[in-house]
């Protein structure tokens, strides 16, 4: 990794401290920087007070485990990627860490260089996110014109429509990542939080709201697509 660019940092959650040194020596070949938390509390503190391109989370740790250290970190809307690293290997408690928060699942013993890459991937996932287009409060396409700040577009025909926040919010998200297709469970995160699970027919509605306001022919749409079992996209090149 060149010296003229910084390193990526890195946050081993852990108390086994075999797992730590193992964990740090081998991360640190690969070029990252990396910080040791022993505690959930420890952890906690450490991410108000720096940021993180990945965290590794045990879930078994002291004084607090480690699903209360997402949660709390989630809650508190920090959008650093989480890799639970734990010896709790069943399909229960992956779908419980991934639920609570959690990018990544991967249980010990662990096999390092499949760790290493699921690292190497979700660091440079969260690097592309970092560097996504922030957007101005207006935003113009031949679609339409929509005002974040003041909720509400000019639709297809320059009427205008008011919007809901969380309408908003998902018109911020899709726009800002065009061409791009968005996860629901992105969606969850961003637009209505860890601790609400809205059904998918909850977020289809919202795309269906969108084109009657954007798309001439909302049976074809152009710019707001649904990509079955994936998530959402849109576009805002009219292409066939």
């Amino acid at each position: 990794m060149s010296d003229t660019r910084q390193k990526p940092n890195l946050l081993i959650v852990e108390d086994e401290e075999n797992i730590c040194e193992l964990l740090q020596f081998n991360l640190e070949l690969e070029g990252y920087a990396v910080s040791i938390a022993q505690t959930g509390v420890q952890a906690v503190k450490m991410v108000k007070a720096e940021y993180f391109d990945l965290i590794i989370l045990d879930i078994m740790l002291p004084e607090m485990d480690g699903i209360t250290v997402c949660e709390t970190i989630r809650m508190q809307n920090i959008n650093m990627p989480i890799l639970f690293l734990s010896a709790k290997d069943s399909v229960a408690d992956r779908i419980e860490g991934l639920r609570k928060g959690g990018d990544d699942y991967l249980t010990k013993p662990f096999n390092l260089e499949e760790l290493l890459l699921r690292v190497e991937k979700l660091v440079s996932k969260n690097k592309r996110l970092q560097n996504t287009q922030h957007l101005a409060d207006v935003y113009e396409f031949s679609g339409g014109k929509i005002d974040f700040a003041a909720h509400e577009c000019l639709d297809k025909n320059g009427q205008k429509q008011e919007l809901s926040k969380k309408e908003s919010a998902l018109l911020k998200l899709l726009i800002e990542r065009d061409g791009e297709t968005v996860s629901r469970e992105h969606i969850l995160q961003v637009v209505w939080g860890y601790n609400v699970y809205p059904t998918t027919r909850t977020i289809d509605n919202f795309i269906l709201g969108f084109r009657k306001h954007f798309e001439q022919d909302s049976k074809s749409p152009v710019f707001f697509h649904s990509i079955r079992g994936v998530g959402y996209k849109f576009t805002s090149k009219e292409k066939k």
